[in-house]
């Protein structure tokens, strides 16, 4: 018998299920695994970087303040896009273990505002159901 259980690996994209509607309600946040890539203004309207220093200061400057404090992972100088750091278990900073809710959902980046429409698999997502209690 075959098991209805599909393994959803993220780096795997053909594991992945296409999105629809409602999809997210029932799900472990997979995608909330994967590498974020923000800019300048998300890290803004996340509160990691003040206004006054995202204006006054270089990019580069600001990398090195959020690397050294554990926040980025990555800086890319030529395009200026910083890669969240992620915990040992991969997960994002701001996914809450427990409930895998999203801790700053109204402030979150760009690239979470617009997954699944874009990404490595546009229009679908690493989608993998909660257990049931």
């Amino acid at each position: 018998m075959k098991s209805s259980i599909q393994f959803v690996d993220v780096d795997r994209l053909e594991t992945w299920t296409r999105y629809r509607s409602g999809l997210c309600q029932d799900c472990v946040a997979n995608c909330c695994t994967m590498p974020v890539e923000v800019k300048l203004p998300d890290l803004v309207r996340l509160g990691l970087v003040d206004p006054f220093e995202a204006e006054h200061e270089e990019p580069k400057q600001i990398a090195k303040r959020l690397s050294k404090a554990g926040l980025i992972e990555h800086f890319n100088f030529r395009h200026s896009i910083f890669t969240l750091a992620r915990r040992a278990s991969g997960d994002c900073h701001f996914l809450d273990a427990k409930t895998r809710l999203c801790t700053v959902y109204e402030q979150r980046p760009g690239t979470c505002r617009l997954h699944p429409q874009v990404g490595p698999r546009p229009n679908h997502c690493p989608y993998s159901p909660r257990a049931k209690r």
